[in-house]
């Protein structure tokens, strides 16, 4: 078995800082990602914008940053005329991308010491190929094996381009992670971790209790971090509590920001009464009580940013000194 590389992290650091979302920050630049490719439609129209999301994240202090392949699939790109070459190349740049910011990065890094950042290959879940809201919902018409079948090619793309670790997120059914996971071991080099996007504070998307979860992936050797994504602010300390009665292996969140995302009309509105909103704070406030919880990475979702994961960096540097 290869070396853990969140274990050899996590040897380095009182916990480790995972970077913001992607398109969230690819908008602010000026992308147009409202198409069913979101992000990875910059892959080919302006992949120097993605360099530039993740160097900034680098800078705000991000151990890990996770690749634009959240939905970037062979299914997606030849549907638009790609070849299956051509759709290969492009799943593969996702990686080659985050890995010349990180280089770079590092090549200029003159700071306090840190470990040398990750670079984690996005593997969306089949919902968000479909772009219809289904990774929130699971329930797909498709089986198992039908789910291998899909997630296999781009998988091998990812692999062969030298991530450090699959990112396997925002999944909404364990069904779905127990068919990343077969795949997986069909690369015994590689390692992932396996995040879900939750319903509510005990249960994930399509409804199985996370305690399952992570009784089923605890026995998975390839699966080298587990947690929840994608998902409210108030849930996730419930969760975690849930996690880690189950499990001894690494814990990790990234959740949204606060705001509240409508799948229908594909926009984020503020959250309402009785609704966790995000506020300058919401990070530093509450990463104290997700690490108690047992998280050791942490970072951003959707409409998160470098502030965020700087003020999270922030509370790791305080740790460490």
């Amino acid at each position: 078995m290869p070396t853990n590389p969140i274990h050899a992290l996590l040897e380095t650091v009182p916990f480790a800082v995972v970077d913001g979302a992607l398109a969230t920050e690819l908008e602010r630049h000026g992308c147009d990602l409202n198409d069913s490719l979101w992000s990875a439609r910059v892959l080919a129209e302006q992949p120097e914008l993605i360099t530039r999301v993740h160097r900034d994240y680098f800078e705000a202090g991000a151990d890990i940053t996770i690749t634009a392949s959240y939905q970037a699939t062979f299914e997606g790109f030849m549907a638009r005329g790609m070849s299956e070459a051509q759709a290969g190349a492009l799943i593969a740049r996702s990686v080659s991308l985050a890995c010349e910011a990180r280089d770079a990065f590092w090549a200029d890094y003159a700071g306090p010491m840190r470990p040398r950042p990750l670079v984690a290959a996005s593997v969306g879940p089949y919902g968000a190929y479909l772009a219809d809201g289904s990774e929130y919902r699971g329930g797909y018409a498709i089986d198992e094996e039908a789910l291998m079948a899909f997630h296999r090619p781009r998988i091998k793309a990812l692999v062969e381009a030298g991530a450090d670790l699959l990112a396997c997120e925002t999944l909404p059914s364990l069904v779905e992670a127990k068919a990343l996971v077969r795949v997986l071991a069909e690369f015994p080099e590689a390692q992932a971790w396996v995040t879900f996007s939750a319903r509510d504070g005990h249960h994930i998307s399509e409804g199985t209790p996370i305690a399952e979860c992570a009784t089923w992936l605890d026995q998975q050797p390839q699966v080298v971090a587990m947690g929840v994504n994608c998902t409210a602010l108030e849930h996730i300390e419930s969760l975690l509590t849930d996690l880690r009665a189950h499990t001894c292996t690494p814990l990790l969140v990234y959740p949204n920001s606060g705001e509240v995302y409508d799948p229908i009309t594909k926009t984020w509105r503020a959250a309402e009464a009785g609704e966790c909103g995000h506020h300058e704070s919401a990070f530093t406030t509450l990463v104290p009580l997700w690490r108690q919880a047992g998280a050791s990475l942490i970072g951003g979702c959707c409409r998160t940013g470098p502030d965020d994961v700087r003020a999270i960096a922030a509370l790791r540097d305080a740790s460490t000194a």
